[in-house]
């Protein structure tokens, strides 16, 4: 199951990248599939990279979707334990007088700064009447997890848009959000001092001097992959989000060398990584990030370079035995760059193997696929479909 993260489109004078690119593998990927369009959660469903993940992997996400924060916090390896209250979080750039909740947002990213190590660890040196953990994510990313607060509501910090003040966090539990926000004052006056922003600075880089948390949740019980479907899972993904994921359904996950989950990263070694998979696998989700990240940016000739980038590498996957192996091919949501955030537009998908029924489809874009064989389907139904072109599924009834 290769995603291709946020790369539909809406068009742009007709067309969308998909239709710009020169993308002969995806399209022949298509010619040999069955073709439809997706709701990854449902019609007119906005979905997050980590509710759509769910689905895709057969998990209803409205029964077993933890709040992203966990999902966050479990990729970058910290342990989750009963009572834990974890964030998702951005390093980023705030400016004005008085304390944290007076000052504006600038830059919820802080300029994409990557290297944050020395800035986690002086997070961690906070003190706090709490313990808890700070570990770095990909990118301006970072979890944030509080111990023992034993609460289901605490709300963002994060405004979400630039131009606003930092929020204060609420909760049902006075307490709870007392101690949030003194992390977050706390967090400001040791980045806003740190070396590492003076350096920026001199640099004349965006400071890091303000971490901004959303996403709050509580971890629940989730039935792993192998219990529900008695199959391996393996998930191939540099991003922590997806790899929290996978560690939540208790799949195997696995950061091949030199993938770094934006347009940098190293193709060939997350392909063939994902190939070499199938050997000790039964599933295996490759997760591809970049197209998400140029969709936020705006920048639509970045997605056209970046899927012909990706193209040459996808001989890898046409030369899979298709007898023994179902591949899929498609996204987890849009992200379009007129929107430069998620959308409910539905997305791509192609699924090939020796006996699919293919239709008509040549082209991998989002108008072809509204003509094949597969029709409209959600993001649940897709591993039942490859499960039964292998003749995995149990029958339902007599």
């Amino acid at each position: 199951m290769l995603i291709l993260d946020g790369l539909p489109d809406r068009p742009i004078n007709g067309k969308t990248p998909l239709t710009v690119a020169k993308k002969p593998n995806l399209d022949k990927i298509a010619e040999i599939s069955v073709n439809g369009i997706m709701d990854t959660i449902a019609p007119g469903i906005r979905p997050g990279s980590d509710t759509s993940h769910l689905a895709l992997l057969g998990y209803d996400p409205y029964k077993f979707y933890t709040g992203r924060g966990p999902i966050e916090a479990l990729g970058v390896g910290i342990e989750l334990k009963p009572g834990d209250v974890a964030f998702r979080a951005n390093f980023a750039t705030v400016v004005g007088d008085g304390s944290i909740f007076d000052k504006v947002v600038v830059d919820r990213r802080a300029g994409r700064i990557s290297e944050t190590e020395e800035l986690v660890k002086a997070l961690n040196e906070i003190s706090l009447p709490v313990e808890f953990e700070v570990a770095k994510a990909t990118g301006h990313r970072a979890a944030v997890v509080f111990r023992g607060l034993f609460t289901d509501f605490a709300t963002d910090t994060d405004p979400k848009v630039v131009g606003e003040k930092v929020r204060r966090c609420k909760s049902n539990r006075a307490e709870v959000a007392e101690i949030i926000n003194e992390f977050m004052q706390k967090a400001h006056e040791t980045l806003e001092k740190h070396w590492v922003n003076e350096q920026r600075a001199k640099n004349g880089l965006k400071k890091a001097n303000a971490i901004l948390l959303r996403g709050a949740g509580v971890m629940k019980e989730v039935p792993s992959f192998k219990d529900r479907f008695g199959l391996r899972l393996k998930v191939i993904s540099a991003t922590a989000l997806i790899k929290g994921v996978g560690k939540l359904v208790g799949g195997e996950v696995f950061t091949p060398h030199g993938a770094t989950g934006n347009k940098d990263t190293n193709l060939e070694s997350k392909i063939s990584s994902a190939v070499k998979a199938l050997d000790s696998s039964d599933v295996v989700l490759l997760h591809l990030k970049a197209f998400d990240e140029l969709g936020h940016d705006r920048d639509f000739n970045g997605k056209v370079r970046f899927i012909e980038k990706l193209d040459p590498h996808l001989e890898n996957l046409l030369d899979l035995d298709l007898s023994n192996v179902c591949l899929i091919v498609t996204s987890d949501h849009s992200t379009p760059v007129k929107v430069g955030d998620h959308t409910a537009d539905p997305v791509v998908v192609s699924i090939t193997h020796e006996d699919v029924r293919r239709d008509e489809v040549t082209r991998f874009d989002e108008f072809s696929a509204t003509k094949g064989g597969l029709c409209r389907i959600r993001g649940m139904d897709v591993l039942n479909i490859a499960l039964d072109l292998l003749n995995i599924s149990k029958k339902f009834g007599a």
